[in-house]
């Protein structure tokens, strides 16, 4: 039985990336499907008979599993994975005890979901190079849209956010050099959606009123320049 769930769940290298998803709460489900819309193998792991079952059918494998158990997770061949993000939100123990079982493992792309920033300096601690803070992150960008005229934000990292937002007017008929853009401010445009299209612009570019830019650049900055017209 074993061999057979080995073959099963075997990473198919140089085909599409394999992804374990362990922890099918709503971030995890949603991971999931987002990563099966990406075209990854997806292997959705979860102790509860429920939510394993919400997505079967749904993802390329999803099994009733303990993601702490060694054992099951060899089986699962989650070890052999190309990212393994472990989504576990209520029980802070077996969030901490999955993390560990994977760094033994030596998963090289690990994600990690923490509740809150206690929860989320254990994991670094950990060695976990990806936390995400699922509640807070969106907290923040609900806050950017709602105070200010950005159609988007996300912060990339502490400090270094990427803008979705028309244009000020002040910049309306310069190219990106003119304005700082091309990054001499340490901001850059990125992208450039002009007439339905989007376009890595180059440095000579000429914003027009009709664009969405995509501005990189640390967090502050980037919102004092946009909100400055």
């Amino acid at each position: 039985m074993a061999d057979l769930t080995r073959s099963l769940f075997a990473p198919r290298r140089g085909d599409r990336p394999t992804v374990a998803v362990l922890g099918l709460g709503r971030f995890g489900s949603g991971v999931a499907l987002e990563l099966m819309e990406s075209d990854c193998h997806v292997l959705g792991v979860d102790a509860d008979a429920e939510a394993v079952q919400a997505l079967n059918g749904r993802l390329t494998h999803v099994v009733r599993a303990d993601s702490t158990a060694e054992e099951a997770m060899r089986q699962l061949s989650v070890h052999e994975m190309d990212h393994v993000v472990v989504a576990i939100g209520g029980d802070l123990a077996d969030s901490i005890l999955t993390v560990s079982l994977m760094r033994r493992f030596g998963t090289h792309q690990l994600w990690a979901k923490a509740n809150d920033d206690r929860h989320g300096e254990i994991l670094r601690q950990l060695g976990v190079e990806h936390v995400v803070h699922p509640e807070r992150d969106m907290g923040r960008r609900v806050a950017h849209l709602v105070s200010t005229s950005f159609q988007d934000f996300v912060e990339v990292e502490p400090g270094l956010a990427m803008v979705r937002a028309t244009p000020p007017s002040r910049l309306l008929g310069r190219d990106l050099r003119a304005t700082g853009l091309a990054g001499e401010r340490g901001m850059r445009v990125v992208a450039v959606r002009s007439r339905d299209t989007w376009l890595y612009p180059p440095s000579h570019y000429v914003l027009e009123p009709e664009d969405t830019i995509l501005l990189l650049g640390p967090t502050r900055d980037v919102e004092r320049f946009l909100a400055r017209d």
